[in-house]
C-alpha cells in the first residue's frame, strides 16, 4: 500500500452534465466496453460560451504559478477580453498550437523529484474546457473502483473501499508501483484509447498537440515524445483514460482492487495468489501498455503493514479500521519540528498560523482514520515545542523573571526558577512552565487544539 498528495482535485467536474437528448447521433452504453460517442460536434461544444466561462473561472480559482510567457492568472481576463474572438477562431479552425509546458520540480516526501509541467494559463483555460465536455462521458466508462481525480470520489472512498475489502477476507495486498507514470504514457496508445469512445478528429488532434507540446527545463527545449505531464488540468483525465484499460483487465478477471491514479492495489487472499496476480499483471503492464512496473517497490504482504495514500489499516473487535501509516505520522511530526524549531527567529503568532495552516489540512485528511491517541500524544509534545520556544526567546534571566511573574509567579520563585541551569528541552517538561504556560493559555495566543479539532472534524 503507498501520500496523499494526490488528492481532489476534480470536486465541481461533476456538477457539469451532458444530457443524452443533446446528443446528435450519439449512442452509448453504460458497461464500460462498447460505448461510442460519434456524430458529435465537440469543437462545437468545448467552445460553447457557457463552457469557456466556467473553464476560465475554474483556473481562476486553481490560482497556480504563471507558464512559459509570464501571463499570471490576474492577468487572464484582461487577456481573454482582447483575443477572445481570435483564440476561438484558432481553436474552431485547428490552428491553436499550445506553448511548451514550463518544467518545475517538488520534492517528494520520500526525498525524491516529481516533475511538474506548467502549462501557460491560456492553454489551462483550453485544457479545462476540453476536459469538461470529455469527463461526463467518461464518467459513463470509468471503473466503480477507480478514485482519483474524479467528481465525487477521493481518497477517503477509496481507504473506505480497502477497509470493506479486508473484512470480506481480502488479507494480501499486490501493491503495484508504476515508474515515472505521467512520464512514460505512450500517446499513439492513448489516442487510441480516447478514439474507443470518442472518434472526433478535431478534439484527437487538439489533445495530440498538448502531448506534444514540448517542455522548456531552464532554458532549454525538450521535444514530449511520450508521457502527459503533471500540472495541467487535463492531465489527471488522460491518465485516468489510460490506466481505465488495466481496470478493464483487472475487472474481466474477477480481482478485486482499488486504484487512484497511478496507485493500484489488488486484494486476494493469499501471498501465493498475489505473487501469481503481480507476475500476469506485470505483464500486460509493460507489454501491452508499455509503462514500467518498479520491482524494488512493488510487492505483495499485508495491509496492516503496508501503505496506501498515507494510511494503513488495523484491526480490532470490529474489524479492520483505517489508520494514518507510520510515515504518515513521522512525517508530520519532523514537519512541526522544522516550524517550531528554536533559531527561527519568527514570532509565534506567525508560527501558530503556519501550524494550523499546516495541521488543520493534515487532521482533515486522516480524520477517517483511528488516531485519537497518537494526536494527544502529539498535542502533548507540541505544547512542549512552543514552551521551549517561549524559554528560548526570553533568553535573558531579567526578562525571564518578568515573564515569569507577568504569568503569574511571585518574584522569588520566577528568579530562582529563571536561573535554572537545566537545558530548554528539560525546562519545558517542567511543572513551572506547565503551570504558567498552560494549555488553556497556549490556546488562546492561537496554538491549535489538535485533540478539540480532530473532534469537530469528525462530528461536522
Amino acid at each position: 500500500m503507498r501520500q496523499s498528495q494526490k488528492t481532489e482535485q476534480a470536486d465541481r467536474q461533476s456538477r457539469i452534465g451532458l444530457e443524452d437528448s443533446k446528443y446528435t447521433g450519439a449512442r452509448s452504453t453504460f458497461s464500460g466496453e462498447n460505448t461510442m460517442i460519434s456524430g458529435m460536434n465537440f469543437a462545437k461544444r468545448v467552445l460553447t460560451r457557457r463552457n469557456l466561462n466556467q473553464a476560465y473561472l475554474r483556473v481562476k480559482r486553481n490560482k497556480g504559478a504563471a507558464g512559459l510567457d509570464g501571463m499570471t492568472v490576474e492577468d487572464l481576463l484582461p487577456y481573454l477580453k482582447e483575443h477572445k474572438e481570435e483564440l476561438v477562431g484558432q481553436l474552431a479552425q485547428g490552428t491553436y498550437r499550445p506553448q511548451p509546458v514550463k518544467r518545475v520540480e517538488i520534492p517528494k516526501p520520500n526525498g525524491g523529484k516529481r516533475k511538474l509541467g506548467i502549462p501557460t494559463v491560456v492553454d489551462r483555460v483550453v485544457q479545462q474546457a476540453v476536459a469538461q465536455v470529455m469527463t461526463p462521458i467518461f464518467e459513463r466508462v470509468f471503473s466503480d473502483n477507480s478514485f482519483g481525480f474524479r467528481p465525487n470520489r477521493g481518497a477517503h472512498e477509496a481507504i473506505s473501499r480497502v477497509t470493506s475489502l479486508y473484512n470480506q477476507g481480502y488479507h494480501y495486498v499486490v501493491d503495484l508501483d508504476l515508474k515515472a507514470y505521467f512520464d512514460t504514457v505512450n500517446h499513439d496508445l492513448l489516442i487510441k484509447f480516447i478514439g474507443q469512445y470518442i472518434s472526433d478528429p478535431w478534439l484527437l488532434r487538439l489533445i495530440r498537440r498538448f502531448l506534444t507540446s514540448g517542455v522548456m527545463n531552464g532554458g532549454l527545449f525538450e521535444r514530449s515524445s511520450k508521457g502527459t505531464p503533471q500540472g495541467g488540468p487535463l492531465s489527471p483525465l488522460l491518465a485516468n483514460i489510460y490506466l481505465n484499460e488495466l481496470d478493464k483487465v483487472l475487472t474481466s478477471r474477477g480481482h478485486k482492487f482499488v486504484r487512484y491514479a497511478d496507485d493500484c492495489n489488488i486484494y486476494v487472499k493469499s501471498k501465493r495468489a498475489g505473487q501469481r496476480v503481480l507476475e500476469n499483471i506485470t505483464r500486460f503492464l509493460e507489454k501491452d501498455l508499455k509503462v514500467t512496473v518498479n520491482r524494488e517497490k512493488t510487492t505483495v504482504g499485508s495491509p496492516l503493514r503496508l501503505k496506501f495514500l498515507g494510511f494503513s489499516l488495523g484491526v480490532g473487535r470490529g474489524g479492520a479500521y483505517a489508520r494514518p501509516a507510520k510515515q504518515a505520522k513521522i512525517r508530520v511530526k519532523q514537519d512541526l519540528k522544522r516550524l517550531t524549531k528554536r533559531n527561527r527567529g519568527i514570532s509565534t503568532d506567525r508560527m501558530f498560523v503556519e501550524i494550523k495552516q499546516k495541521m488543520y489540512g493534515w487532521l482533515q485528511y486522516y480524520s477517517i482514520g483511528k488516531m485519537t491517541a497518537f494526536i494527544r500524544s502529539l498535542d502533548t509534545w507540541l505544547r512542549s515545542r512552543i514552551r521551549q520556544y517561549f524559554w528560548k526567546q526570553w533568553k535573558k534571566i531579567k526578562t525571564k523573571v518578568n515573564n515569569l511573574k507577568r504569568l503569574g509567579l511571585s518574584h522569588n520563585d520566577a528568579y530562582v526558577f529563571a536561573n535554572t541551569r537545566k537545558g530548554a528541552w528539560r525546562t519545558a517538561h517542567s511543572i513551572t512552565l506547565k503551570y504558567t504556560l498552560t494549555n488553556g493559555r497556549l490556546e488562546s495566543l492561537g496554538l491549535i487544539n489538535l485533540a478539540k479539532t480532530l473532534q469537530h472534524i469528525q462530528h461536522a
